[in-house]
C-alpha cells in the first residue's frame, strides 16, 4: 500500500507550540535528534506492508529521508485539500491504488510492526474509510499525563488515531461533507452534530458503543467506514502541545539509549 504524511502544519502565533516553531514547521521540530516526522518516516521505511510515500507540504531542502520511493509535493492550504493533493499524487504516481494510507507526521512514536498491524487489519475488510481509535486504558498506560482528549461512549473511553486508511475514490470524490468532517476533527461532540442530534444526544448520554457508532456514521455519510480499535498507543500520540513534546523527546532519547 502507499502512504502519505501530511507535514503543511505551521502553528501560529497563539497556538501552543508556536514557541517552538516560531514560524517553522510543526513536522521538523527536534525530537530526540531528529525531526519529528523523519520518526514516522524511519517507521514507513521499515514497514513491510508501505511501497513508497508521498510527502505533503515539505520539499526535498528539508533533508528528510526514506528508504521507500520518496515523493515530495508543497503545502496546499488546510488538511483537506493536503489530504486530497497527497491522494492525487498517489494515484499519479500508481494508478492502481485503491486503498492509501494517511499518516499524520506528528506520531514520533510509531514502529514498522504497528504501520504493518493497520494496513493488515485494514485489509481484512473492503471498507471506504478505516479509523483508528485507542482506548483510553491503553494510552493512559503508555503515556501517563498526555492529557489527551477522549470521548466516552457505552463501552469505553476512546481518543482518536492518526493512522488511517482510506480509499482515493472517497476523497476524490465530492467534498463538501470531507470538509465539515476535516474541520470538526478535534472536537467530538462537533462530529456527533455534524451525523445528527439523536447521535449527539446518544454519544452525551454514553448509550451507544463503538460498533453503533460505526453503523450510524456510515448510514449518514454514505460511506463504508470501520472503526479499529489500536493495541498501539503511539498511534494516536500526537504532539498538539509543548507538554506532549516533551513527553515524546523524553519516551524517544531513552530508547536511543535503551
Amino acid at each position: 500500500m502507499d502512504a502519505m504524511v501530511t507535514a503543511g502544519g505551521i502553528p501560529q502565533p497563539g497556538e501552543p507550540l508556536y514557541e517552538y516553531t516560531r514560524g517553522g514547521y510543526k513536522a521538523l521540530l527536534d525530537v530526540a535528534g531528529k525531526p519529528m516526522v523523519q520518526w514516522a518516516l524511519d517507521a514507513l521505511s521499515e514497514a513491510k506492508t508501505v511501497d513508497r510515500v508521498v510527502l505533503v507540504g515539505l520539499n526535498e531542502d528539508s533533508g528528510l529521508k526514506c528508504a521507500k520511493p520518496l515523493a515530495f509535493i508543497p503545502n496546499h492550504g488546510d488538511m483537506l485539500d493536503n489530504i486530497r493533493a497527497g491522494v492525487v499524487k498517489v494515484k499519479e504516481l500508481n494508478p492502481s491504488a485503491h486503498h492509501i494510507l494517511a499518516v499524520s507526521s506528528d506520531i514520533p512514536g510509531i514502529k514498522p510492526e504497528m504501520v504493518d498491524w493497520v494496513v493488515n487489519t485494514a485489509m481484512e475488510t473492503d471498507h471506504d474509510v478505516y479509523y483508528c481509535v485507542i482506548t483510553r486504558q491503553v494510552m493512559e498506560a503508555r503515556y501517563p499525563g498526555s492529557n489527551r482528549s477522549f470521548i466516552r461512549l457505552k463501552d469505553g473511553e476512546f481518543c482518536g488515531g492518526d493512522i488511517n486508511v482510506i480509499r482515493a475514490a472517497t476523497v476524490l470524490g465530492e467534498d463538501s461533507m470531507w470538509q465539515k468532517i476535516i474541520a470538526s476533527r478535534k472536537n467530538a461532540l462537533k462530529q456527533a452534530a455534524l451525523i445528527g442530534f439523536d447521535t449527539l444526544f446518544l454519544v452525551v448520554t454514553h448509550l451507544i458503543d463503538v460498533k453503533s457508532a460505526e453503523k450510524l456514521v456510515s448510514k449518514r455519510l454514505h460511506v463504508k467506514g470501520r472503526v479499529i480499535v489500536s493495541p498501539y498507543a503511539e498511534v494516536g500520540m500526537d504532539v498538539d502541545k509543548p507538554h506532549q513534546l516533551e513527553i515524546m523527546r523524553a519516551d524517544l532519547a531513552r530508547q536511543q539509549v535503551g
